[in-house]
């Protein structure tokens, strides 16, 4: 089996980081490692991680999602990558789904699993009232079922999963979108211009808060950021991101 590096960027929300991490020590089978990539937190999220035995990678700077995850990236050493989302919580079975469909072909690039909260093709409606719920629905999910894989032009970075060989092939996140918004676009489609496709699996479902740390920075500055981080997209590619499916 291979090995998964999981990395969780994070910025000033430890109890969102320590319940996705419970979740992933519940829900995913061994081998894999967990590295969390700290853009500066101050609120006991280093100390927390070196008690926990956590690899960290502790910035001393809030440098963004993207250059968190690159640097996450760096230190990794699976063959399987998995860019979490830090207000993720995963459920059983999620990564051996996930990575039924990624390796079920070698022209296949990133898969992604569906979830609550996501725009575009990846969310579902699985009615819940808590989060005990809704993990016994997923369990009912998760089974790997190569008919509920759907190909895409985009997964939403909430939850990447990728090989090595890709980052190797076609690199890092572009950090001219940090802190954040259109570096998943921006790695989509330098995927896609490689040759690889893009799978949607249904049969992983895990929940997503959803933009929780840019929600915390305050609404109108993250609608700036989303507009602007948009214009750097078009400017780069002469493509509109916002018809990719």
């Amino acid at each position: 089996m291979s090995r998964a590096s999981i990395i969780i960027p994070t910025y000033n929300a430890l109890d969102l980081l320590q319940r996705c991490v419970s979740s992933i020590r519940r829900h995913t089978e061994p081998p894999y490692e967990i590295i969390v990539a700290d853009n500066g937190s101050t609120d006991g999220t280093a100390s927390w991680c070196l008690k926990e035995k956590l690899m960290l990678i502790s910035l001393p700077r809030n440098e963004g999602f993207p250059a968190a995850c690159n640097k996450g990236l760096r230190l990794s050493t699976g063959d399987t990558l998995v860019l979490l989302n830090n207000d993720t919580v995963v459920t059983p079975n999620w990564l051996r789904s996930l990575s039924a469909a990624l390796h079920s072909g070698t022209d296949v690039g990133i898969v992604g699993p569906v979830t609550n909260y996501a725009s575009g093709s990846q969310q579902v409606n699985y009615p819940f009232e808590d989060l005990a719920e809704f993990e016994r629905i997923a369990a009912t999910v998760n089974l790997p079922d190569r008919a509920k894989w759907k190909r895409v032009e985009r997964i939403v970075g909430f939850c990447f999963v990728f090989r090595r060989d890709l980052m190797e092939k076609i690199g890092l996140l572009d950090e001219r979108f940090s802190p954040g918004h259109y570096e998943d676009d921006d790695y989509c489609l330098r995927t896609r211009m490689h040759g690889y496709s893009l799978l949607v699996c249904h049969d992983a479902l895990i929940y997503h808060e959803g933009s929780a740390s840019f929600k915390r920075e305050g609404s109108q500055q993250q609608s700036l950021l989303v507009e602007r981080n948009y214009r750097l997209f078009v400017d780069k590619w002469q493509l509109d991101p916002r018809s990719f499916v």
